[in-house]
């Protein structure tokens, strides 16, 4: 499986962190480059599962974005296509009718040993950006140009790192900011509602408690994600038929999802389900045969009906034959 990139923020909801515990190889955020803002950043709770290998912290510095503890990771960011479309995108905020602003008070912050050099001084030149007085040095910015920078560096990393990233943000606009479309290069991707298939425990359930889970029932964890993603895989390979997809997996997605509600259901917590919305992108080909706006009720599967749509995305990073999935939680949920 892969690793739960969260994004825009170093700390995740508890619901967030048990989703990751339950449905990938766990958790990794971006953080701040100094060590004492990042012991400061960075929970307690997350370092303790980082010491169990299950939380992993990603910052990018002055001339590359890596790993921490881990000098292999390489350079994939400073001078990138993606620095440029960086700027781009900045200036044309700044340069826009509607140019975001700082609000008084300032209501997002970046620390500063976040970002490259050259980036904090692109915000501070753009306006988009003030020096705050916080005791670790930061800068006031817009939400919005928060969730851009941040959202871009999530998907880079998705993209280009050691392992295999899943970005996965519970603001809307942040998700947004990376799939809009643009003159310069659109995709087709379908989107579907995977959120009855991943139920995490009710809020207020201990962490520990999730982790005694995921221990107990590895089996059905990975058997259920395996089914999901191969659907997404398929869909991405096959997107002329998605319908003839769903039926070839039904059977494996059916008993996945039968024998992980058992465990659920035999672990004696109330579980929750919240919406989480993943656009997986495809080929450039498939632009041309995949109509955008279209949709399909594809059901049941374990019960469950799946709704599978398509838009247009581009995202702000290079756009990859290879395109990755990208997850949006949102936070209605119902009781099961």
């Amino acid at each position: 499986m892969a690793v739960l990139l969260y994004y825009p923020l170093v700390k995740p909801p508890a619901e967030v962190l048990h989703q990751a515990l339950l449905y990938w190889d766990g958790i990794a955020t971006v953080v701040p480059r100094a060590p004492e803002v990042y012991e400061a950043a960075v929970s307690p709770e997350l370092k303790d599962l980082r010491d169990r290998s299950l939380y992993t912290p990603l910052r990018f510095g002055a001339e590359s974005m890596d790993v921490l503890d881990d000098p292999d990771f390489g350079s994939v960011f400073h001078g990138s296509r993606t620095s440029q479309v960086l700027r781009e995108e900045l200036r044309r905020l700044a340069a826009g009718p509607d140019r975001p602003r700082v609000p008084a008070p300032p209501d997002a912050f970046l620390y500063v040993s976040k970002l490259c050099s050259w980036l904090e001084h692109e915000l501070l030149v753009l306006g988009l950006a003030e020096r705050s007085g916080h005791r670790f040095r930061t800068l006031a910015v817009p939400s919005e140009v928060q969730q851009l920078i941040i959202g871009v560096l999530a998907r880079e990393l998705a993209a280009d790192g050691p392992v295999p990233y899943v970005p996965y943000t519970d603001h809307p606009d942040a998700y947004a900011l990376s799939l809009r479309p643009s003159r310069e290069q659109r995709l087709t991707a379908y989107q579907a509602d995977l959120g009855a298939f991943l139920p995490v425990p009710a809020p207020g359930t201990p962490t520990v408690d999730v982790l005694a889970f995921r221990d107990r029932y590895v089996d059905e964890r990975h058997r259920l994600m395996r089914a999901l993603h191969r659907l997404l895989g398929d869909l991405r390979r096959d997107y002329e038929h998605p319908a003839d997809v769903l039926a070839e997996l039904r059977r494996e997605i059916d008993e996945s999802v039968r024998d992980y509600r058992a465990a659920a259901k035999s672990s004696r917590t109330a579980w929750v389900e919240r919406s989480v919305t993943v656009t997986v992108g495809l080929t450039a080909a498939a632009a041309e045969v995949v109509q955008p706006g279209l949709g399909w009720v594809l059901a049941p599967l374990g019960g469950i009906a799946l709704n599978v749509a398509t838009r247009e995305i581009r995202p702000l990073s290079r756009a990859r034959d290879s395109h990755d999935f990208s997850y949006l939680h949102r936070v209605r949920q119902t009781l099961t």
